[in-house]
Order: C-alpha cells, then sequence, then structure tokens
C-alpha cells in the first residue's frame, strides 16, 4: 500500500511536468512562427532545450524529495496511507469542492472552445472558397489560401490563450498568474491583427494602383497618377512602419513596466507621417509647377529652353526648404527646441562661409548665369578660359553650384559656375554655318557662285531649320593648286555643326557632277 501512495504522489508530480513541458514546446513552436523581439529560430529551439532541462532537473528532484520524505516517514514507522490522508483533511472541503467546479468548468470550456474552432474553421473555409470564385483567373489562389491558413492559425492560439487564462479563474490561481496570461493574450492578439492589417493595408494599395491605372485618362484628374506612382513603394513602406509603431504602442501600453514608452512610439508615428506628406508635397507641388509652366501649347523654343531652366532650380529651392520645414518639425516632435540649434547653425554658416569662398562664388555665378540669360537648358556652348581647357555641349541643366554639358561625342561636362570664364552662345537668335570650298584654278568662278547658289536653294528648301539661302563671302585664301571660296549658311541656333555637315557632302556631289574636280578636302572653319 505504501508503495502505490509513492508511485500516486511521483506520478502526479511526473504528469504536472510533462504538461508544462508540453506548454513550452507549444510556445516555442509558436515563437518559431511568430518571431518576436528578433530571436531566431536557432535561440527559440536552445531556449527550449534548457526550459525543458531545468523542469527535467526540478521534476527529477521533486520525486527525489517525495520519495525520501516518504521512505524517512516509513523509518518512522508511521502510516503513510493515514499520514497522507490527515494532510488532506487539513484542506478545507470548500476547497476541493471549487477545485471540482472548476475542473468543470475548465473541460467545458475547452469542449467549447473545441466546436467553436471547428466551427470558425468551416466558416473560414467556406470563406476561402468564395473568396476564390469571385476572382476569375486561379493566379492568387495560393495567396488566399495562405491568407485564411494564417488568419485561422492566429484565431486558434488566440482561443486557447483565452481558455488558459479562463481555466486560471475557474482553478482560483493567484490573480498574479491569471493578470500575466491575460496580458499575454491580450499582445498576441494586438500582434496577430497587427500583422494581418498591414497585409490587407499592401493589399489594399495594390489594388487602389491597379484601379487607378485602369482608369486614368487624359480627361480626368487621375491623368496625373502615373507620374506620381513612384510613390506606391515609399507609401506601402510608411504604413508599415506606422503600423509597426501602432502595435508596439499598443504593446507597451499593456506592460505597466514600460507602458511610459507608448508616447515615444507615438512620436515615432509623427515623424514618419512628416516624412512620408513632407515628399508627397514635394512631388505635388513640382508636379503642379510643371503643370503650369508647360501649360501653355504654342511655346517658341525660346521660352521653352527659358522654362526648361527655371524648372530644375525651383525644385532645388523647394528641395531645401521641405528639408529645412521637416528638420525643424521632427524637432519640435521631439520637444527639442530648434532655436539654439539655428543659432548656433548660423554662426558655424558664416564661418564656414568665409572658408567657403568657392561655393559662394559659385551661388552667385549661377544667379547672374540664370537672370542675365548667358545660356539656357538646351543652349549648344563653349565655355573656360582661353588659357585653360575649353569644353562644349548642349547645356542639360543649370544648377546653383554647377552646369551640366553634353558633349556631341556623349560625355557629360559638369563645370563649377564660378569657372565657367568666357562663354561663346551658338544658340542665341541664329548662327552662320560657315563651309570653306576648294575649286582648282582653272574653274570658272561665276559658275561655281552659281553652282552654290543652287545647292544653298536646295538646302533651304528641303531643311527647315536654315533661315537663308547660301552665300559666297569671296576667296579665302590662295593655295598651290587651289583656290579656297569661304560660303556662310544662315541657320537656327545650335544646327550649324548638323548643316555644315550636310552642306559639305550636297557641294562635294554637286561639284563633281558638274566636272569641276576638288584636290583638296572641303575644310570646315571652327
Amino acid at each position: 500500500m505504501n508503495a502505490l501512495i509513492i508511485l500516486a504522489e511521483v506520478s502526479l508530480v511526473i504528469v504536472i511536468f510533462l504538461v508544462l513541458t508540453w506548454l513550452v514546446s507549444q510556445s516555442s513552436k509558436l515563437l518559431i512562427k511568430y518571431p518576436l523581439f528578433n530571436i531566431s529560430a536557432p535561440q527559440v529551439k536552445i531556449m527550449r532545450r534548457n526550459i525543458t532541462g531545468l523542469l527535467l532537473l526540478t521534476g527529477s528532484v521533486l520525486c527525489l524529495v517525495i520519495i525520501g520524505v516518504n521512505v524517512f516517514l516509513i523509518y518512522q514507522g508511521k502510516d503513510l496511507q493515514k499520514y497522507t490522508l490527515d494532510l488532506i483533511r487539513l484542506i478545507p472541503p470548500r476547497f476541493w469542492l471549487a477545485l471540482a467546479v472548476g475542473m468543470a468548468q475548465s473541460l467545458g470550456a475547452v469542449i467549447l472552445a473545441a466546436i467553436a474552432l471547428a466551427l470558425i474553421k468551416y466558416c473560414l473555409e467556406l470563406g476561402n472558397t468564395r473568396a476564390k470564385n469571385l476572382d476569375s483567373s486561379s493566379t492568387d489562389d495560393e495567396s488566399i489560401d495562405a491568407f485564411f491558413s494564417e488568419l485561422y492559425k492566429r484565431i486558434k492560439w488566440g482561443s486557447w490563450l483565452w481558455i488558459i487564462g479562463s481555466c486560471s479563474l475557474f482553478l482560483n490561481l493567484p490573480a498574479v498568474i491569471s493578470g500575466y496570461i491575460f496580458v499575454a493574450l491580450r499582445i498576441y492578439l494586438i500582434i496577430a491583427v497587427g500583422l494581418l492589417i498591414i497585409k490587407a493595408t499592401a493589399a489594399i494599395v495594390d489594388i487602389l494602383d491597379a484601379l487607378s491605372i485602369r482608369y486614368s485618362s487624359p480627361d480626368n484628374l487621375l491623368r496625373f497618377y502615373d507620374r506620381l506612382r513612384h510613390l506606391i513603394p515609399f507609401l506601402k513602406r510608411c504604413l508599415e512602419l506606422v503600423l509597426y509603431a501602432c502595435i508596439a504602442t499598443l504593446v507597451t501600453q499593456q506592460i505597466e513596466v514600460i507602458a511610459n514608452l507608448s508616447d515615444f512610439w507615438l512620436r515615432i508615428i509623427k515623424i514618419i507621417t512628416l516624412i512620408f506628406l513632407s515628399r508627397v508635397f514635394y512631388d505635388v507641388v513640382y508636379l503642379l509647377a510643371e503643370e503650369l509652366v508647360f501649360k501653355e501649347k504654342h511655346l517658341t523654343e525660346r521660352q521653352r529652353s527659358r522654362r526648361l531652366t527655371l524648372i530644375p532650380l525651383f525644385r532645388s529651392i523647394l528641395q531645401y526648404l521641405i528639408y529645412f520645414t521637416v528638420g525643424v518639425s521632427i524637432l519640435y516632435t521631439l520637444d527639442i527646441d530648434p532655436t539654439p540649434i539655428l543659432a548656433g547653425a548660423g554662426i558655424i554658416g558664416l564661418a564656414v562661409g568665409f572658408g567657403a569662398q568657392e561655393l559662394v562664388n559659385d551661388m552667385v555665378c549661377g544667379f547672374f548665369i540664370l537672370f542675365e540669360n548667358y545660356y539656357l537648358v538646351g543652349d549648344y556652348i563653349e565655355a573656360g578660359n582661353v588659357e585653360e581647357k575649353v569644353v562644349e555641349g548642349t547645356v542639360e541643366a543649370i544648377e546653383l553650384r554647377t552646369t551640366r554639358l553634353r558633349h556631341p561625342n556623349g560625355q557629360l561636362q559638369i563645370i563649377r559656375n564660378g569657372a565657367i570664364g568666357s562663354v561663346i552662345n551658338y544658340s542665341k537668335e541664329y548662327i552662320f554655318a560657315v563651309v570653306e570650298v576648294c575649286v582648282p584654278y582653272n574653274a570658272n568662278l561665276a559658275h561655281v557662285y552659281q553652282v552654290v547658289e543652287e545647292v544653298g536653294q536646295e538646302l533651304k528648301a528641303n531643311y527647315p531649320d536654315v533661315l537663308e539661302t547660301t552665300q559666297v563671302e569671296g576667296v579665302e585664301s590662295l593655295g598651290e593648286s587651289n583656290l579656297l571660296l569661304r560660303t556662310l549658311t544662315k541657320v537656327q541656333p545650335g544646327k550649324h555643326i548638323l548643316i555644315q555637315r550636310i552642306l559639305r557632302k550636297m557641294f562635294m556631289d554637286t561639284l563633281r557632277s558638274e566636272g569641276i574636280l576638288c584636290p583638296a578636302l572641303i575644310k570646315n572653319e571652327e
């Protein structure tokens, strides 16, 4: 009989510790599936092994203590059955009644939860099937299955946490235990629902994106959507960060020790919102500025170049103003007074300004270039000091500090505005395409002049960039075996190089067809 009593007591301890080990195993699986606090799967497994080992050690020691105490009682000649019953009688009968009622209530709650979960699973499977039938294609079936599967798992784990908390109340466990269980339940529900909302928000944004593209047309405001569509990934990222911050806020509010940190997360939400709204404001204002500037359809090439020049400058100024405003707003959000910082920055800026004279010089020269109309975007210019290397190309951008030129060979040249030097602008009003023609001494110059004029008339008829027909300026020089004639063709700004190439070929072909042999090559006077 004594052996049976010892076996029963040891078995009860083993059952309790087996239940605790099962709870640890299930909790570790939950942490692996839904990682929190950046805990990786290997770390969770190590924690599970350590806790399981600790439980095994504690259970083994407790079993040995029970066996040792019972053996000691037997050695003293006491009846274990009577001793155990006396210990049990010391416990009030109301305790056993409450324990029996609590166990019955707990069992009923578990049964009801199992039935409710089965019903929820059936409803979700039905909803899954309906969702698939609503879509004409089956490309999203996998994502729909994954969504409903994740939803059921989170409902299931939340339900079991609620059951555990309810059972702790039914069994009259210490209020601290049930309190911690319900706190864990609330935290779990906040995280689970928050993650679902994050996924649902991303899906909603994608759907709205597709609908906006589908229904955009030149007649409605959605015509601007394609130019603002690059903000969609930024919007999704900001919404994700805001939702994570909301989850963190709600979680910290559930834990009294760190409840004060919830205010920190609210400030993070405000900062993210400020950054997103500033980016949207910048892009929308820049878009509206472009629309207003280029609203007129009948712009001259000069007007268009001037406006193309001013738009990047406006964009740079707007960008710096928004950066400054957002920076000050963030400081106010963090309860930091920006006045001393701005005062210190002004003093430092003044000191740096004396040492950065080249930077100031570049910016001042940039303003003079823009407002005195030296050149505009689209102009073909040569720039630089005569004694240094001269650069040339088409102006692609004029910024506060630099000018960007694209060389005819394709190289992008960046010049400081302060070092721009002398500027030759080939794109003001008109320019002459200068071509020199070599003819032999025995050629009839009157006939050659007539041929040149005919070529010039043909050129003007076929090319709208030619403003006037080609004229022979006269004999430029006398060579050993030929004469050099200089011709001028008035063309649109920046088109002289193209017309020179075309004119050389036309001169060569026409003079050869006329029997006027050219002993030298046609040259271009740069």
